[in-house]
């Protein structure tokens, strides 16, 4: 299976609006609950005005188009990299899965799938 790094870095935030979100961002995801409003971006597109957030991320997703019938493969990479002692922010999409780690963990976490038999593209 491959993983495909993203070249950029990532913010993790909570905002008041929707409207605080450039919908004309190249990459974000937007996740809205009952509680929050929750905004996965680059971070040089993070919104001026968040009521929480973390910097500090990069990311990988899984390349393909994941069908809904296969199962663990989330689990599967989440439990190498607890084992390792890398903890993971992980989004979702229609697709693939995407998965989020501190940057001081990035190089780790990729040489850990690596040698698990993951291919890094």
């Amino acid at each position: 299976m491959d993983l495909k790094k993203i070249s950029y870095k990532l913010t993790v935030c909570k905002v008041k609006n929707v409207s605080d979100i450039d919908m004309n961002s190249e990459f974000f995801f937007i996740g809205k609950t009952d509680e929050e409003l929750s905004l996965v971006c680059k971070t040089e597109d993070t919104p001026k005005e968040t009521v929480e957030r973390d910097d500090g991320w990069r990311g990988f997703r899984i390349e393909g188009v994941l069908d809904f019938s296969l199962i663990g493969i989330l689990s599967k990479l989440s439990g190498i990299l607890a084992e390792h002692k890398i903890g993971i922010f992980a989004v979702s999409t229609y697709n693939t899965d995407y998965i989020l780690v501190k940057e001081e963990n990035f190089e780790r976490a990729l040489e850990v799938l690596a040698e698990e038999g993951y291919m890094i593209v």
